[in-house]
C-alpha cells in the first residue's frame, strides 16, 4: 500500500555516499549472493520441508510404497528388475543370520529412491502447470477447454490436504519480461501525460537504451533468475524499504481499520484481550499451518512466503541499510500506556492465556497510577526518525538499556492503549473519520513503535486499529491475519453482557512488567528533540481534481509466483484518458460514452494481468536500474524513468475471507479497509475496499502542507465521477447516496459510507475517511 512512497524515494538512497560503497561489489557477486540467500531461506524451512516438502504426497506414502514392495518380494514377484539384488550385493556382509535384514534395507532404500523420483515428477509436473497463466487472460466468467483440463490436472495434482507451505516448492519463478516489451510498454503508459516534444525525446532516450546498454543488463537479470528465487524481490526489499533513510511513519506504514459503525465492547481492556488472544490464535494456526493457502480466483495458489514474518519481527535500523530480524517464538508483548513501557506475558505453564486473563492484565496497566519516567514519554518517537538517526542512538541504547529494548523488539507484536476515543460519530463523521485515520496512521509520534511488524492499537472506548510496517510483506498478508482477529474475537470469543471478555480473572498470575530504560544524554537529547516532529503527523484531508491527468501508481500481487511480492498497473492510459475527455464533452452521446467506458475497462483488466503474470513493466525497469548502478553504467533513460513523481498512488485491498463475515444479515460487520500516506508531497494516497456487495469505501490522503491538494476534495469529486459513470448504466435513474442509516443531507458528502441504491438492490459506492 505505501510501496508507491518508497519506490519514489529509492533513487536518493540508492545513491547516498554508503550505498555507493555498498554498490561498488562486482554484480556477479551480488547475484551470487542473492542466490546463497535464497538457498538459505530454503534450509531455514528444513521443519517445513520435512512436513510439506514431499506435497503433493506425504511420508505415509512412503511406509505404503515400502509395505507395497515387501508383499510383492514375499510372493516372490521383483517390482525392481534386478536393483534390489544389486543394492544387496553394495550393502556390507554383516552374515548369514543378517540376510534378512539386507534385504529389508534393500527394499526400504528402493523405495526411497521410487520415492523421492515420483515426487520430484509430481513437483516438476505441477510446476510446469502453474506456469500456465491462460486462464487469466480469458474472458471474466467463461472458462475454454485447456483451462477445464488444466485445472482439472492442477487439482489431481495437488493432493487431497494442503497447508500453508504446501505448494512453495512447486511455484513456478517470476519470469525476467523481454526488454523490446517493457519499453514499448513504458512509452505507452506515458504517451498520455507527456507534451509531444517530451514523448519524442523520451522515445530517443528509451531507442538509445535498446541499443547500447539493454542487453547487457538483460544478461545479468536473466543470470540472477535462474540462481536466485526471485529476480526483483530481494532487491526490492533492499533498495525500496531497508536502504531508505527516511522516517518509517506515514512514509512506510499503513493502517487498517475496525468495523466501522459498531464496537462489539466499549471496554478497552476488554477489547484489547479478545484481540490479543485471537492474534495470537492466527500464529498458532500460523505455525502449525493450518491456514489454507491462498488460491487466486479459486483455482491458482499464491506464494505464502510473506507469513513467515507476521510475529516476532522488527526492522532494525542500521546507518546504510535496515535489516530484519526474525525470531521463532516469542511469549510476551510489549505494550504502550501514558508514556510507559510494559511487558506483558501471554503465555503460562499450561498454555495461552486466556482472553478474560489478558483482559485483566491490561486493565492492570490502565489502573496503574505510576507516572513516565523523564523522556521516556517520548522515546518512541526515536523509531519515527530519519533511519541514519534512529541507528546510532540505538547503539547508545543497546548498551544501556538492553533488557527494555530487547522486550519491545523481541515481543510477538507491539500493543498501545491510547487514552483517547477514536472512530465514527454521528456528530460530526467526516472530522471523526480524520482522527481516526491520522492516529492510526501516526498517532502522537512517539505512542507507536514503528519498527515492529505491527502495532494493535486500542483506543479509550474499545475502537481497534492496526499501524503496519511495509518492509516485511505487502497489505494481502496483514489484511488476512486482521479479517481472522476482527471475526475470532467478535463472532467466536464474544463479550458477556456487561462488556467483559468471557470466562474468570486469574489472580495468580503476576502483575506485568514494567521496563525501565536507563537513558544516557545522547539518547534523552535525540528523544526530546525527535519527539516535536513525530508528534506533528502530517494531518491528511480529502482531495482535489487538478483538471489534468498525472502518473498513476496501481499495486498489484505478484504472488503468482514464488517469493513474488508487487507490480505497478499503470492506469492512466489513452483509453481512460479519452473516457474521462468524453464525460466531460456534453457532445458525445451516452452509447459513446459507454463503448468509451468499456474500452478503458478491458485495456485496464489488460495491464492488471499483465502485471500479475510478470509481464509488468516498474519491477522489470527497477531491477535493470539496479543493475546499471553496480556496474556504474550511466542510462540516461533509466535516470528518467526513476525521477518520475507519481502524484496519484492508489491500492485495493481484498476481502479474502468472506466466510468469516456475514455481510447480508449483518452488513457493519466488516472491516473498513485503511490507507495509507501520499506517495508525493504535492500528490494523493487513495485506498479503496469493497464492503460486500454494495458498498466501497475510500481512504484519501494527502498533506496539509501542500496547496494544490485537499483530500476532501477529491472525495467528492470520486463520489460525483461514480455516480456519473454509474448513471450511464442505469437508464436514467440516478443513484442515491446515503451514509449509514442516516440522511445525506444530516451528514454532508464527507461521510464514512455511501451506499448507493438502485433498482430496488444495492450498488457499488464511497466513503472518505480522511
Amino acid at each position: 500500500m505505501a510501496e508507491a512512497h518508497q519506490a519514489v524515494g529509492f533513487r536518493p538512497s540508492l545513491t547516498s555516499d554508503g550505498a555507493e560503497v555498498e554498490l561498488s561489489a562486482p554484480v556477479l557477486q551480488e547475484i551470487y549472493l542473492s542466490g546463497l540467500r535464497s538457498w538459505k531461506r530454503h534450509l531455514s524451512r528444513f521443519w517445513n520441508d520435512f512436513l510439506t516438502g514431499v506435497f503433493p504426497a506425504s511420508p505415509l506414502s512412503w511406509l505404503f510404497l515400502f509395505s507395497a514392495i515387501q508383499l510383492a518380494w514375499f510372493l516372490q514377484l521383483d517390482p525392481s528388475l534386478g536393483l534390489m539384488e544389486k543394492i544387496k550385493e553394495l550393502l556390507p556382509d554383516w552374515g548369514g543370520q543378517h540376510h534378512r535384514l539386507r534385504g529389508v534395507l534393500a527394499a526400504a532404500l528402493f523405495a526411497s529412491c521410487l520415492w523421492g523420483a515420483l515426487i520430484f515428477t509430481l513437483h516438476v509436473a505441477l510446476r510446469l502447470l502453474l506456469s500456465y497463466h491462460g486462464w487469466l487472460l480469458e474472458p471474466h466468467g467463461a472458462m475454454s477447454s485447456p483451462t477445464k483440463t488444466w485445472l482439472a490436472l492442477v487439482r489431481i495434482f495437488s493432493g487431497r490436504k494442503t497447508m500453508l507451505f504446501s505448494y512453495q516448492r512447486s511455484l513456478p519463478r517470476q519470469p525476467v519480461p523481454s526488454v523490446q516489451d517493457t519499453v514499448r510498454k513504458y512509452l505507452e503508459s506515458v504517451r498520455p501525460i507527456l507534451s509531444d516534444e517530451d514523448f519524442d525525446w523520451t522515445s530517443v532516450l528509451a531507442q538509445e537504451f535498446l541499443r547500447l546498454q539493454a542487453s547487457l543488463l538483460q544478461w545479468y537479470l536473466q543470470l540472477k533468475s535462474w540462481w536466485a528465487s526471485n529476480y526483483v524481490s530481494d532487491w526490492w526489499e533492499e533498495f525500496v524499504y531497508l536502504r531508505s533513510r527516511h522516517s518509517l511513519m506515514v512514509n512506510s506504514n499503513y493502517y487498517m481499520m475496525d468495523f466501522l459503525y459498531v464496537t462489539p465492547t466499549p471496554v478497552q481492556a476488554a477489547r484489547a484481550g479478545n484481540a490479543v488472544h485471537a492474534l495470537l490464535l492466527y500464529r498458532h494456526r500460523l505455525n502449525r499451518q493450518e491456514i489454507l493457502p491462498t488460491l487466486l480466483m479459486g483455482m491458482r495458489p499464491l506464494c505464502s512466503a510473506q507469513y513467515e514474518k507476521i510475529f516476532n519481527t522488527t526492522r532494525i535500523p542500521g546507518i546504510q541499510k535496515d535489516h530484519i530480524r526474525h525470531l521463532r517464538d516469542s511469549r510476551h508483548v510489549a505494550v504502550f500506556h501514558r508514556g510507559r513501557f510494559f511487558r506483558v506475558g501471554t503465555h503460562s505453564q499450561s498454555g495461552l492465556l486466556s482472553p478474560r486473563a489478558l483482559e485483566q492484565q491490561f486493565q492492570r496497566i490502565l489502573d496503574d497510577p505510576s507516572p513516565a519516567c523523564p523522556q521516556e514519554e517520548h522515546l518512541a518517537a526515536l523509531t519515527a526518525a530519519p533511519r541514519d538517526v534512529w541507528a546510532q542512538v540505538r547503539s547508545s541504547l543497546k548498551v544501556q538499556a538492553e533488557d527494555a529494548l530487547e522486550a519491545v523488539e523481541g515481543a510477538a507484536f507491539f500493543v498501545s492503549l491510547d487514552s483517547e476515543p477514536a472512530g465514527l460519530t454521528r456528530e460530526d463523521p467526516a472530522a471523526s473519520l480524520d482522527a481516526y485515520a491520522r492516529a492510526l496512521l501516526a498517532g502522537r509520534g512517539h505512542d507507536r513503535w514503528f519498527d515492529k511488524s505491527f502495532t494493535l492499537i486500542v483506543f479509550s472506548n474499545g475502537k481497534l486499529g492496526l499501524s503496519v510496517e511495509h518492509s516485511w510483506a505487502d497489505c494481502p498478508i496483514s489484511g488476512h491475519m486482521w479479517e481472522f482477529t476482527l471475526a475470532t474475537e467478535c463472532f467466536q470469543l464474544g463479550y458477556s453482557a456487561d462488556g467483559h471478555c468471557k470466562g474468570h480473572p486469574d489472580p495468580s498470575l503476576p502483575q506485568p512488567q514494567r521496563l525501565y530504560w536507563h537513558l544516557p544524554e545522547k539518547v534523552r537529547s535525540d528523544s526530546g528533540a525527535s519527539s516535536p516532529s513525530g508528534s506533528s503527523a502530517p494531518p491528511f484531508l480529502v482531495p482535489q481534481d487538478r483538471g489534468q491527468f498525472c502518473l498513476t501508481y496501481e499495486s498489484t500481487m505478484t504472488r503468482l509466483f514464488l517469493e513474488g511480492r508487487t507490480e505497478t498497473v499503470r492506469s492512466c492510459t489513452r483509453e481512460a484518458c479519452n473516457f474521462v475527455r468524453a464525460m466531460e464533452d456534453k457532445e458525445k452521446t451516452e452509447p459513446q460514452r459507454r463503448a468509451l467506458f468499456r474500452l478503458a475497462v478491458e485495456k485496464h483488466q489488460s495491464l492488471l494481468k499483465a502485471a500479475m503474470s510478470g509481464q509488468g513493466v516498474d519491477r522489470h525497469l527497477f531491477a535493470l536500474y539496479i543493475v546499471s548502478q553496480f556496474l556504474h553504467l550511466r542510462s540516461p533513460f533509466l535516470d528518467q524513468v526513476h525521477s518520475e513523481q507519481w502524484q496519484l498512488a492508489t491500492s485495493q485491498i481484498p476481502v479474502q475471507q468472506i466466510h468469516l463475515f456475514d455481510v447480508h444479515n449483518y452488513p457493519d460487520y466488516v472491516s473498513s479497509g485503511g490507507g495509507f500516506g501520499p506517495a508525493d508531497d504535492h500528490g494523493y494516497g487513495v485506498s479503496y475496499i469493497f464492503m460486500g456487495d454494495d458498498t466501497i469505501t475510500f481512504h484519501i490522503s494527502s498533506k496539509k502542507s501542500s496547496t494544490k491538494t485537499d483530500s476532501h476534495r477529491l472525495g467528492q469529486h470520486i463520489e460525483d465521477a461514480l455516480l456519473d459513470v454509474a448513471s450511464l448504466f442505469q437508464e436514467g435513474q440516478r443513484l442515491k447516496p446515503r451514509c449509514g442509516g442516516l440522511q445525506e443531507e444530516d451528514l454532508g458528502h464527507r461521510c464514512g459510507s455511501l451506499p448507493c441504491h438502485t433498482r430496488g438492490s444495492r450498488a457499488p459506492t464511497k466513503s472518505t475517511n480522511f
